[in-house]
């Protein structure tokens, strides 16, 4: 069946070809291949070809009748070479059911991006990144996402097959517990950015958590793009040594953003750009289902990774994704920009810093050699459940560490009993001196220490050979109204900060009236 050029224009969000009609399963006489071993079945195949220019989504309507038992669907498409410079055909898909295509509709039934050239529905399983349930009749909605198009155009293929018969109970979704056993108040290691089959990862989720527990972690965050299928995948692979957390990775075509700690089961939309001014909705919808809303990698140079929305809506940046590269050194350095921003900007008591955001670092990571748990956020929580978790990354309770050999102790300390640790405030006299201590342990032998505060960095100074270390240092709220530390590695490219060993969040020094008496 050719469908050539039967684009019809709906909503500002995208366009629908013509619809793809089935007859009911009582006749027949439109059975392409007989019963066969799977029972009767049909198949409809569109061809077309998407023009340079095309909506960030086209959907495929299919009329869906009675006594369904799947469906599925597969897809080809043309990638003609194309001149230096000039971007090539890419076309991820997905699916959305009877409900509709409406932005944070119910109507969600599943998303492979471009990881996968076929996927099938029933009501007892579904291929990972689509979520099983009955295949009711009505109109079905194949998602096509031209994320990028040639100058010639994007030539496609999509085959439709229904397959009819009773279906099998839709089995209920058994998802993780909100606490693990943990070591009560402590500090505890996470990687709240990893991938699996169920996006576009190449580990199972068994494979993900064996690899979270050999990096030393404590807890994960199910982080997959543009699904929430994972979020009952991980039966029997949590226990007291590991706390699964659920999430989304949001996947805009304006940035991604990392639902962290979401309610099992809730779905997350992502189909608008910053122009259309519905992000806050949907960060919003991320709180109200108990998660954080953290941008992911947002100097990052892949198409559509770019993050444009502001962080006004965020709980927390991720400015160490993976490997440190230069893009984590520009995402650093406006992080470290907002944090002098929200101290020369008091928050509501008229004193101390304004609204700051936490930093983040994890792994995104997908396949072999991907390290899970390369980086980590090592949080201080009261205890290893879902709330304490993300109540300590709210509130910056938190460094960011390459692995779980290298620990870090950071903290001020007034000389009057006054003492804050990371994410903390201590409030002395503006001329007050405050003694600031950072323990490492476990470093490698090149590494350096670098204190850092709003005025700059104010103190470098090598670690011993051994990796372990104490670097001390004095200052006052005045000269410094916060200051963090950083932890790197020998420059591999000399005149260029090394790679990251370890990063703070800030201690903060308020200025309080009056002097050292």
């Amino acid at each position: 069946m050719n469908r050539r050029g039967l684009l019809a224009a709906t909503a500002a969000t995208g366009l629908t070809l013509a619809t793809v009609s089935f007859a009911h399963a009582e006749d027949r006489s439109e059975d392409r291949s007989g019963p066969g071993p799977d029972g009767p079945h049909r198949t409809r195949t569109v061809r077309g070809t998407l023009p340079a220019g095309s909506p960030d989504y086209v959907y495929l309507p299919v009329e869906v009748p009675r006594g369904v038992a799947e469906f599925a669907v597969s897809y080809t498409y043309g990638k003609p070479p194309v001149p230096p410079g000039a971007q090539g055909n890419a076309l991820d898909i997905g699916l959305f059911d009877e409900r509709g295509t409406a932005l944070g509709g119910r109507g969600f039934r599943g998303w492979s991006g471009g990881a996968r050239t076929s996927f099938f529905v029933r009501a007892d399983a579904a291929t990972p990144g689509y979520l099983p349930g009955p295949v009711r009749p009505g109109t079905w909605h194949i998602a096509l996402a031209p994320y990028t198009v040639a100058p010639e155009g994007l030539p496609y293929e999509v085959a439709v097959t229904l397959r009819f018969g009773e279906p099998a109970p839709t089995p209920a979704p058994v998802y993780p517990p909100e606490r693990a056993k943990g070591r009560g108040r402590a500090w505890y290691r996470g990687d709240c950015h990893v991938h699996s089959i169920h996006s576009d990862g190449r580990r199972t989720p068994a494979e993900v958590a064996a690899a979270a527990r050999a990096a030393g972690l404590d807890f994960i965050n199910s982080s997959e793009h543009n699904t929430t299928s994972a979020h009952a995948a991980w039966e029997g692979l949590w226990g007291d040594d590991l706390l699964i957390l659920t999430g989304e990775e949001i996947t805009t075509r304006n940035g991604h953003v990392l639902a962290v700690g979401t309610d099992p089961g809730v779905f997350v939309d992502w189909r608008y750009r910053a122009r259309e001014n519905r992000f806050g909705r949907y960060a919003h919808q991320v709180r109200r289902a108990g998660g954080l809303v953290v941008p992911a990698h947002p100097h990052a140079t892949c198409i559509g990774c770019n993050w444009k929305f502001g962080l006004a809506d965020a709980d927390a940046v991720e400015v160490w994704n993976g490997p440190w590269t230069p893009d984590d050194e520009i995402a650093l350095a406006e992080w470290d920009n907002a944090l002098v921003a929200a101290v020369r900007n008091p928050g509501d008591g008229g004193d101390g810093p304004g609204r700051w955001l936490p930093a983040m670092g994890n792994s995104d990571a997908h396949r072999e050699p991907d390290r899970v748990g390369h980086p980590q956020t090592v949080v201080l929580a009261e205890s290893l459940s879902r709330r304490a978790i993300l109540a300590g990354i709210r509130a910056g309770r938190s460094y960011l560490a390459e692995s779980a050999a290298l620990t870090l102790s950071f903290g001020a300390t007034d000389g009057r009993g006054g003492h804050a640790g990371i994410g903390e405030r201590l409030r002395a006299a503006a001329d007050a001196p405050v003694s600031v201590r950072l323990e490492v342990s476990g470093a490698a032998a090149d590494c350096t220490v670098r204190l850092v505060t709003d005025q700059g960095v104010l103190l470098t100074t090598p670690l011993p050979a051994a990796g372990t270390g104490v670097v001390e240092w004095r200052t006052t709220p005045a000269h410094a109204a916060y200051v963090r530390a950083e932890v790197r590695h020998a420059p591999a490219v000399p005149g260029l900060p090394g790679a990251f060993a370890a990063l703070t969040n800030p201690v903060f020094l308020d200025a309080a009236a009056g002097t050292a008496g």
